[in-house]
């Protein structure tokens, strides 16, 4: 199951938090695009209550700080579908 890290707290604080695409084309939901963690490794998707939503980067990164200077910058390739 995936969880937040520490690092999407400081991505959801940014000015210009940006939404998860597959959420909202999936679900409905406009969630907020943030690092989560699952076995396969650190990704950039989105999270609600209820446990996460969407993996919308086709990447996998090697930690928390990685994936989430990919967020910062853009560095990340948005997937097509779930």
């Amino acid at each position: 199951m995936s969880e937040p890290s520490a690092a999407s707290s400081a991505a959801s604080s940014a000015a210009s938090v940006r939404s998860g695409a597959l959420a909202l084309a999936y679900t409905g939901k406009r969630l907020p695009l943030q690092v989560l963690r699952s076995a396969a490794g650190h990704y950039i998707g989105t999270h609600d209550d209820e446990g996460p939503v969407s993996r919308e980067s086709v990447e996998y990164f090697p930690s928390p700080e990685a994936a989430q200077r990919a967020l910062a910058t853009d560095a990340w390739t948005q997937r097509s579908h779930p």
